[in-house]
């Protein structure tokens, strides 16, 4: 009997490694083939929009999923090593900062009070002001950074089954069960909020959730499967999400981006799109890059191309962030790209280092937040 248990372990394991492996191939697809190709030459810089550096700081070795986290003038970030940090986004200072004592998988979620991340080995910590409150094992690898609202803590698992718990006491408060799908994605999912809505992203779909029950409350399709196999099936939401007023939009992995309106769950647009990252806008446009680095804006209002840049082709892009009249890109080289909002056109670039950009910039105050792969972190600030 013990030999049978541990073989159904065993064969359990394997299954979840492959389609580990099987998501790491296809997520890695458009990225890895884009390395032997020569990224798009820089054209002479000229600033036209001025930008200040005004603080540095060090954290650990990064990686896409440790997304940092705005809450007011407030940026909180990890390291894949297990430092946590709070940093005043004016001067760079450290307010407080931690080292949970193992690698972690997925964070920052924050929203000033309490903080929360995930260690690779499947444990929920959650701190305050520096100091770990509680932990929990949790059933299933994460991804995706933690929610933190309303006093409690969600999670979205890798198989986007979604969970909450108690930010005080750690209880765990329901458990929303996972999807069947075949594959997952060994990246960041959608889960995020709309006044009293927990809004997730399920196999292609906005699913909106009760976040006392765990209730379904709506679902908007922005993608759906096709094919004749698994993988030419696995459809997903990555994070991030563009949000204004009600309208939340976001891409659909390698398939679309689309918005939706929350307040009435209905589909507003969706378009046919290539992309393995998130997307970021505003009130006028939403933006982002396809694997191969070929940029596209589209109309918040509608979805029709406002335009699109080979400019920086083949130049391995993070997630960007829309802010101004500025699209902002960091790249595999560690520059920072600032693009038009109206037309592509280049307003300034500048460098960080040479280890490279894959978390999406944020912006906090007056002020621009960076991460490096390396754990450098720099405060930009336009003029």
């Amino acid at each position: 009997m013990k030999q049978q248990q541990a073989y159904a372990a065993a064969a359990a394991a394997a299954k979840v490694l492959t389609v580990s492996a099987v998501a790491l191939a296809i997520a890695g697809c458009s990225l890895f083939s884009s390395d032997k190709r020569k990224p798009a030459e820089l054209e002479p810089n000229v600033a036209l929009l001025s930008v200040q550096q005004v603080w540095t700081q060090r954290i650990g070795k990064s990686n896409p999923t440790l997304v940092m986290n705005v809450s007011g003038n407030v940026v909180t970030l990890a390291s894949a090593d297990g430092q946590v940090a709070a940093v005043n986004a004016d001067t760079g200072a450290d307010l407080w900062r931690v080292n949970v004592g193992q690698k972690l998988s997925a964070g920052v979620g924050s929203d000033g009070k309490w903080a929360a991340v995930v260690t690779e080995d499947g444990n929920l910590v959650a701190l305050s002001q520096g100091k770990e409150m509680w932990r929990k094992r949790l059933t299933a690898r994460v991804y995706t950074a933690p929610l933190v609202a309303g006093e409690r803590i969600f999670v979205q698992s890798a198989d986007r089954s979604v969970q909450a718990f108690d930010a005080a006491s750690g209880q765990a408060l329901w458990s929303q069960a996972k999807t069947t799908e075949a594959l997952v994605l060994r990246q960041s999912g959608v889960l995020t909020a709309y006044q009293d809505t927990l809004v997730a992203g399920v196999s292609g779909r906005f699913v909106g959730i009760d976040p006392s029950s765990g209730a379904l409350r709506w679902e908007v399709p922005i993608a759906s499967p096709r094919g004749t196999n698994d993988v030419e099936r696995l459809v997903e939401l990555v994070g991030g999400v563009a949000r204004q007023g009600s309208v939340l939009c976001t891409r659909a992995y390698q398939m679309a981006v689309g918005c939706i309106d929350a307040s009435t769950a209905q589909l507003r647009w969706t378009v046919r799109a290539d992309g393995i990252n998130g997307i970021s806008g505003d009130a006028d446009v939403v933006a982002g890059a396809d694997g191969n680095g070929v940029i596209t804006a589209w109309a918040h209002d509608g979805g029709s191309v406002v335009w699109t840049s080979n400019r920086l082709r083949y130049r391995k892009l993070s997630q960007p962030l829309v802010l101004g009249r500025s699209v902002i890109f960091g790249d595999s080289s560690g520059t920072v790209h600032m693009l038009s909002k109206k037309d592509g056109s280049p307003l300034n670039r500048f460098s960080t280092n040479s280890s490279g950009i894959s978390v999406a910039p944020v912006v906090a105050g007056n002020t621009m937040v960076v991460q490096t792969n390396d754990g450098a972190v720099y405060g930009f600030r336009p003029e």
